[in-house]
């Protein structure tokens, strides 16, 4: 192998982010589009939308009874009516929600924001809730992709959004069994920065990382980066802490057991629907001394999934692997010169990390996979700028609908024999629906130029038997970008469940994927989530309309 570059930067070096919505990440990072960005955003006139300072969120319902109780539990100064505060506490991350903000609706706004120090205070917080018929919102990060933080309201006296920052600690560490326990509400970034100042890592690192808690990943079943090395976070816990308005829940007493069904699994990806999540006990592993990442050319997607496939089977499987299809090659690809002289083609990244022993064999053995696959090899390169520049990608929307550009993402996951015929499915169906074709029934639905949208793919998480396809989409604004997104998701969701795909691989359900998610599960298995919902929270206080 030719171009070996070992990296030693770590993911420490980016820090917790106090984000501003409706912008991404850190308010002083200024945002340049690339050149291929710029073309799509044309001529049009910059438009920021309004400042969040300037949007007046309707006024609150709480009733004052139950704003008293909960000062005299944690202290007035940890419950927050402010405007400011409950916009920032307004909604997700997905475009709509941002687009819904930037136009000055914060209509879905909590009436207070309550900061909890520990889990008996917000079991406390709960049940206060519960006996006042007052919806409570889980918040970490706040980085929900599928409205996940925007509850119905109906039959409820307020909401409340139930900020865990103060739950912020590293607990213990388990070192003889390579165990964590971190309360919910640690950012990501910040959980890996303490494990790190004692030689271990959690090894996660989704793209959120920069604003996503311990939390949210439990509740949403995340997938990091490191997918194929580690796993996902679900895979990860090894136990886990549930607050609920009848008490506590405390699951994983051992790392496997034949005690009944492991419920560990029923609260991970609950979203909040069965109470709040308050601390996990996860694997940690040492941190790794040797980082190598690599960039590999394939012909076609088609090549390229064919040897992502027999590293999945047969190993040995990289610690990181991600393929690109041909449009999301050609433009994030800085310099098309990387592609080893040929301008056409897939970008395959695969990265190794930890003992350099370890990570050298595991290097030679699954580049002579992808050799034999017909994989050409690019060295360093295009691996290291994947890695480094990953994190950034999310500051581009921004910029992208300042100018007139739309632009979302939609994930999915499904059998390898499946794999080809679902991506062209979900492409054709965004395609058609937003240039037009599936105008009428579906409402406004045609972009602003008239013109395809873009739509690229790729593949970042890899099992034996399946893979998940990412999806991003960009095309210009239309009359209503809201509605045109509404009816390109759902013709994208629909085409999903034709395929008989999963509605989601990590994005989790919230609003948006629950009908898709209903009809995937089947009545029965609705009826049985019903059923401990109505356990657990017999009011149905706990993010009502999330998930279930």
């Amino acid at each position: 192998m030719t171009g070996q570059q070992e990296s030693t930067a770590d993911e420490t070096a980016i820090p917790v982010v106090e984000m501003r919505r409706p912008r991404w990440g850190d308010p002083a990072r200024v945002t340049e589009l690339p050149a291929a960005a710029a073309a799509l955003a044309g001529d049009a006139a910059e438009d920021r939308g309004v400042a969040p300072e300037a949007v007046t969120p309707p006024a609150p319902t709480l009733p004052s009874a139950v704003r008293a109780d909960l000062e005299a539990l944690v202290g007035a100064q940890h419950v927050v009516g402010s405007d400011d505060a409950r916009i920032q506490h307004t909604r997700g991350y997905s475009t709509p929600d941002l687009l819904r903000l930037r136009n000055g609706d914060a209509s879905d706004a909590p009436d207070v924001v309550i900061y909890p120090v520990d889990h008996d205070e917000v079991v406390r917080i709960l049940q206060i809730c519960a006996e006042a018929k007052v919806a409570v919102v889980p918040f970490t990060g706040g980085t929900s992709v599928v409205g996940g933080l925007t509850p119905d309201r109906a039959g409820f006296d307020g909401v409340v959004s139930l900020d865990l920052r103060r739950l912020d600690r590293l607990v213990e560490i388990d070192e003889i069994s390579r165990i964590a326990t971190l309360q919910a509400g640690l950012r990501g970034s910040a959980a890996e920065s303490l494990l790190r100042e004692q030689g271990w890592t959690l090894g996660h690192f989704p793209q959120s990382y920069e604003g996503a808690g311990i939390g949210g990943y439990a509740a949403t079943r995340s997938a990091g980066q490191s997918s194929a090395g580690f796993g996902r976070f679900d895979e990860m816990v090894e136990g886990i802490v549930l607050a609920t308005p009848r008490g506590t829940i405390e699951v994983g007493s051992a790392p496997r057991s034949a005690a009944g069904p492991d419920l560990r699994q029923l609260i991970l990806g609950s979203e909040g629907a069965f109470g709040v999540i308050t601390s996990v006990r996860v694997r940690v592993r040492p941190a790794p001394k040797t980082r190598i990442f690599d960039g590999w050319r394939f012909a076609s997607f088609a090549d390229g999934a064919t040897a992502l496939r027999r590293l999945a089977q047969d190993g040995p499987l990289p610690t990181v692997i991600r393929l690109s299809d041909e449009v999301e090659t050609a433009i994030n690809l800085a310099d098309p010169a990387q592609l080893g002289g040929d301008s056409t083609g897939c970008l395959v990244v695969t990265g190794y990390e930890g003992e350099e022993r370890e990570v050298l064999r595991r290097r030679d053995a699954a580049s002579e996979v992808l050799v034999d696959a017909g994989g050409t090899a690019l060295g360093a390169g295009p691996g290291e700028s994947w890695r480094t520049g990953r994190f950034a990608g999310p500051y581009l929307r921004d910029p992208l609908l300042d100018a007139g550009v739309l632009v979302e993402t939609l994930e999915t996951v499904t059998y390898w024999s499946k794999l080809h015929e679902l991506r062209a499915s979900v492409t054709a169906a965004i395609t058609d629906t937003l240039t037009g074709a599936g105008s009428g029934a579906s409402g406004p639905n045609v972009t602003a130029s008239g013109t395809p949208p873009l739509v690229m793919c790729h593949v970042s998480h890899v099992y034996s038997s399946g893979a998940s396809l990412y999806f991003t989409v960009v095309a210009p604004f239309g009359a209503d970008p809201i509605a045109e997104w509404a009816a390109a998701k759902t013709a994208a969701n629909d085409a999903i469940r034709a395929a008989g795909a999963s509605i989601t691989h990590h994005h989790a359900i919230g609003r948006d994927h629950r009908d898709a998610y209903h009809d995937e599960i089947g009545p029965l298995a609705l009826e049985a989530l019903r059923a401990v919902k109505a356990a657990v929270d017999p009011d149905g206080i706990c993010n009502p309309g999330i998930l279930i």
